[in-house]
């Protein structure tokens, strides 16, 4: 008869890690055994909520195992390093090359761009370009560079913070009342000679609709030829980058404007890229400022860089370039498509429920809807809706609008790849359920 040795086993949950409340403020003294800890910290990510059901973030929540098995190879490549990883600088600069293809740039191979971190980075180094170029102006014309203004709309908190920052007014154009973005009309009561830029937005963050890029540079061009002003654009197409060259390609946004000297996009929103990567492209080189760009000496090599930060991975940059080459441009159309027509579909359920307006129906835009109450008072709020949806998981965001229409409150729900008809089925069930909930008073049902 064979023996077997009998191995000793502890359960996770009675090892001595799980017997008190994880450290919170101080590290523990002794190392602990790493599926311990990987399972009591696993578990308490429980907590999160389903990222499939956030439809308030444009982030790529859904990824296949390719994506996966190329951010484990790329795990400890510092992509700052182009010295040590080349061939992961390599694909950076193929990635800004098919980028500023599909945005038509003139630049051919003198394209000039970089990958960020998102694009909030990627804005915020557009904004000091566009700073920057002021500043030379007014120096050779001999005039004062202590008060440059950005001229924009409905913009998101990045812009914010970059003017607040790099010390530029943000001239924040107010909505018309029939308006969900920023007006050509509008421009001429806001540019002047300290404006270093207007920002035109490819997918409106409160309303998700485009605004008219070609009508802005239009009328900024009439404005250049009554005063002499020469106010570029910078467009800020986080979301719609990615979405407006695959299903409305005959859209005037992007460098087929001359106007136009720069566009941030996000590869991890309608990019399809993980967490952690935008890109931002000039139309010719001249347009970045050299004294921007830094040569540092850095593991061996020397590079130039541009960037708010320093170190970061390369994984994303590669999912990227893997995202591009696995899809190619039908792919991209067809996915795109795919969330354009599912955010059609749930605008026609939402039209059928009685109490909502549609402010967009997910047509020539982004893939989402965007809605607000109508007619009398139905007793309840849209925050009430968005904390019935939370009891099933869903989370859907209500917020009012920007100035003039802060008063008028909207929900938003955006379709991103990974969120199909069925799902979106039943968040409309769901919804119908919520509003049956809310018209009897609330409360949970029996």
């Amino acid at each position: 008869m064979p023996l077997h040795q009998v191995t000793s086993w502890d359960d996770v949950y009675t090892s001595p890690l799980s017997e008190r409340p994880l450290p919170k403020h101080r590290l523990p003294d002794s190392p602990a055994e790493p599926r311990a800890v990987y399972d009591l910290v696993s578990s308490e990510l429980l907590l999160d909520g389903n990222a499939a059901q956030n439809l308030a973030t444009f982030c790529t929540t859904w990824s296949d195992e390719e994506t996966h098995r190329l951010m484990d190879l790329c795990l400890g490549k510092n992509m700052i390093d182009k010295d040590e990883y080349p061939q992961t600088a390599e694909i950076e600069s193929r990635c800004v090359h098919i980028l500023a293809d599909l945005w038509n740039c003139p630049g051919g191979a003198g394209t000039t761009g970089c990958s960020t971190t998102g694009s909030s980075e990627a804005a915020m180094l557009g904004g000091l370009a566009l700073k920057w170029r002021w500043r030379h102006r007014r120096q050779e014309d001999g005039k004062p560079t202590d008060r440059p203004n950005l001229v924009c709309g409905p913009v998101q908190v990045c812009w914010e913070k970059f003017a607040r920052y790099f010390d530029v007014e943000l001239r924040r154009v107010p909505l018309e009342r029939d308006a969900t973005g920023l007006r050509p009309h509008q421009l001429r009561d806001y540019v002047d000679e300290n404006t270093i830029g207007v920002v035109a937005i490819l997918g409106v963050t409160y309303t998700c609709d485009f605004e008219p890029v070609a009508g802005l540079a239009e009328e900024l061009d009439a404005i250049h030829a009554e005063t002499g002003l020469d106010v570029p654009i910078h467009v800020d197409a986080a979301s719609g980058g990615f979405v407006a060259p695959f299903v409305r390609p005959d859209l005037l946004w992007d460098f087929r404007l001359e106007r136009v000297a720069s566009i941030n996009a996000s590869g991890h929103k309608y990019g399809l890229a993980p967490l952690g990567v935008g890109w931002v492209v000039w139309r010719s080189a001249d347009l970045l400022p050299k004294e921007l760009i830094f040569d540092v000496s850095y593991l061996g090599g020397r590079m130039p860089t541009f960037a708010l930060n320093f170190s970061r991975p390369g994984g994303e940059i590669v999912a990227q370039y893997y995202t591009m080459l696995r899809l190619g441009r039908e792919g991209y159309r067809r996915v795109q498509q795919a969330c354009l027509d599912t955010a059609r579909f749930l605008a026609g359920q939402i039209a059928k429920m009685g109490p909502f307006e549609l402010l967009y129906d997910g047509r020539d835009a982004l893939p989402a809807v965007s809605y607000t109450l109508a007619g009398p008072d139905p007793g309840f709020t849209l925050y009430d809706l968005s904390e019935q949806l939370r009891t099933r998981g869903w989370q859907v965001p209500s917020y009012p609008l920007p100035p003039d229409r802060q008063e008028t409150v909207v929900q938003r729900v955006l379709i991103r790849h990974g969120i199909g008809r069925d799902e979106v089925s039943l968040l409309a069930e769901d919804i119908r359920r919520c509003l049956d909930r809310l018209r009897r008073g609330g409360g949970a049902e029996p």
